[in-house]
């Protein structure tokens, strides 16, 4: 599955937190607007009697809510706990014990407990009967090779399963393509047709980048709905936490681009500080855009690029991400926005060079809100790392309603892969951002603060039928904790695309909060690009 620390963004953010180096810059650049109460569970959200196991799933998380949490570990012996990497390698599943093997387009296949996934999940399966029956682990759909021989006998009917992977042939009718899986907390992660495993998803954040650590809900339970010919897979899930008990519902759909509809209904047992809706984790280690490059053959190294907000008023705010040398959290604030996502737009081969991780062919995820989504703001957390195997990055939507012991939310929205750009504008997009010294060679020794100078250029596709007018265009540069000097646009690339340049001085070591855009005839004609600049101590 690739990167292993699911769970290092918490131990990060707590271990900066408590040596002071955890530092919050937030930067709000939308206006408030009137609070909107967020949505409660009532009758008008929930299936009741036209899916009486989905409402039974829902009824069982509001009764949980009222208890005391407690994690099931279905009694997994210590020696499949304490398993290395290697050895949990070595345990595989036969694909011809798939779920609906040649019986569906459909196949499902699962993953062993132990390792990290100490507390195995319960499946059950709905056939057209719309009778849930419990799916007993059964070792023999396993081969236990190498030093994994010794632990096939240590689970039993009750072990239960550490996840599951969805296959379907979206590239060809002779093959099942692996295009979703289920695996650790509430991770899960999607892929399209052209696409490889990059950015996960989850269920639900809670309390992310708070001194006191995250808390890291868990999927508990699944039923998993056998589709019929042409039709997408459904999944239900229960979800528990200290804090949080919930239930869900996944309209799975794979393609080109592979779609799900989300539906949550969440119960507090706990009050929640900061509650993460529709949460990405991804990791970003170098990429144009850095200040110190890195001792590497590939030019760039990340799974996603950059963060995307269109807010309701048709705002398009591009946010591209980076390695900061110190915690960093930023936001922007809206009510009711009409989507937002992390993506990674660059999906050149050429600016990554690497033939085994695919960097060019990672894709992004687009949300799109449907219900809940009301005041509140996306919040991008940026860890600092040293390696590619952490992810790094995290963004979800936080709205500002408390959610308080006794409480209920319920959300739902589209969550959907993409390659590079989630859909077609009008406006002038960024297309890279990068920054150097802002002096010659040599001039930095004539006035020191030459040499703390950063020039930033930044290139935006020329809308088709557009072109670059020095009169009637303007280059909009906003800065907060620095000065902002000598902006200049221009055409490059055979017009194609249009640069936008400027310098940065900042305040002594602070960090620097930059909105910049482009203007004809006193309109807006380019998405915002906002960053922020993190000067090397």
């Amino acid at each position: 599955m690739g990167k292993l620390n699911l769970f290092s963004i918490s131990k990060k953010i707590t271990a900066g937190a408590k040596s002071g180096v955890a530092m919050l810059f937030i930067s709000i650049f939308l206006m408030a607007l009137q609070a909107v109460s967020a949505e409660e569970v009532n009758d008008k959200n929930q299936p009741q009697s036209a899916s009486p196991v989905l409402q039974s799933v829902i009824d069982a998380a509001r009764a949980s809510a009222t208890q005391s949490y407690e994690q099931d570990d279905h009694g997994l012996n210590s020696a499949l706990k304490e398993m290395e990497y290697t050895t949990y390698r070595s345990i595989r599943f036969k694909s011809e014990e798939s779920l609906w093997r040649d019986e569906n387009d459909y196949e499902v296949q699962f993953f062993h407990p132990g390792f990290l996934y100490e507390h195995p999940v319960t499946i059950h399966t709905i056939g057209s009967d719309n009778a849930p029956v419990r799916l007993p682990f059964d070792k023999t759909m396993f081969s236990y090779d190498g030093t994994s021989k010794a632990l096939a006998d240590l689970t039993d009917t009750k072990s239960g399963f550490a996840g599951f992977r969805l296959h379907y042939p979206i590239k060809n009718a002779q093959y099942k393509d692996e295009f979703a899986v289920f695996l650790g907390a509430s991770y899960f992660r999607l892929v399209g047709k052209n696409q490889v495993y990059g950015i996960s998803a989850r269920g639900l954040a809670i309390d992310t980048a708070l001194a006191k650590g995250e808390e890291f809900p868990h999927f508990t339970e699944f039923w998993i709905v056998e589709p019929k010919e042409g039709q997408p897979i459904t999944v239900y899930a229960r979800l528990e936490s200290p804090s949080v008990s919930g239930a869900y519902k996944f309209i799975i759909q794979p393609g080109l681009n592979t779609k799900v509809e989300v539906q949550s209904w969440l119960f507090a047992r706990e009050d929640v500080q900061k509650l993460g809706i529709a949460p990405f984790t991804s990791m970003f280690l170098y990429g144009e855009n850095s200040e110190k490059r890195h001792d590497d053959y590939r030019p760039e190294v990340h799974d996603s690029d950059g963060v995307l907000m269109v807010t309701h008023a048709d705002e398009q705010i591009w946010r591209p991400i980076t390695n900061p040398a110190r915690l960093q959290i930023t936001s922007l604030s809206d009510t009711s926005p009409k989507g937002f996502g992390m993506l990674q737009r660059d999906g050149e081969w050429g600016n990554y060079l690497d033939a085994e991780a695919n960097y060019h062919l990672r894709p992004g995820l687009w949300v799109t809100p449907s219900q809940g989504f009301d005041k509140g703001r996306l919040e991008v957390v940026e860890i600092p790392t040293k390696s590619e195997i952490h992810d790094n990055i995290v963004a979800f939507w936080t709205p500002v309603q408390p959610f308080n012991a006794g409480d209920s939310r319920y959300f739902a929205y589209t969550l959907s892969t993409v390659e590079q750009n989630p859909f077609t504008s009008e406006l002038a997009s960024v297309v890279r951002t990068r920054q150097g010294k802002a002096v010659l060679p040599g001039d930095e020794f004539k006035d020191e603060r030459l040499s703390k100078t950063r020039q930033f250029s930044i290139d935006f596709t020329a809308p088709e039928g557009t072109e670059c007018d020095a009169e009637a265009m303007k280059l909009v540069v906003q800065g907060a904790n620095g000065t902002i000097s000598q902006q200049r646009l221009y055409a490059v690339a055979d017009g194609k695309e249009w640069r936008a340049t400027f310098f940065v001085q900042p305040k002594e070591k602070q960090t620097v909060d930059m909105r910049a855009y482009i203007e004809q005839d006193g309109k807006r004609i380019s998405e915002v690009w906002n960053y922020v600049y993190q000067p090397l101590q």
